[in-house]
């Protein structure tokens, strides 16, 4: 397993040469956010498309 550092040097190798300061977090967050989720999805932690519809028409009234 990477290290967090060593996932920051691979993410900045990807990231397009113009990228701004602003632009380096951004990358980073989504890059945790999508490796999170994914790890989720390995621990079944997921709820399917069917819930969420119930959950959401629950929540509006529907």
């Amino acid at each position: 397993m990477s290290t967090a550092k060593e996932e920051v040097r691979k993410i900045l190798e990807q990231i397009p040469d113009d990228s701004s300061f602003e632009d380096i977090p951004y990358y980073i967050y989504v890059r945790e956010k999508i490796e999170r989720g994914l790890g989720d999805i390995e621990k079944g932690r997921i709820i399917d498309q069917e819930e969420i519809e119930r959950r959401m028409n629950k929540w509006l009234g529907k």
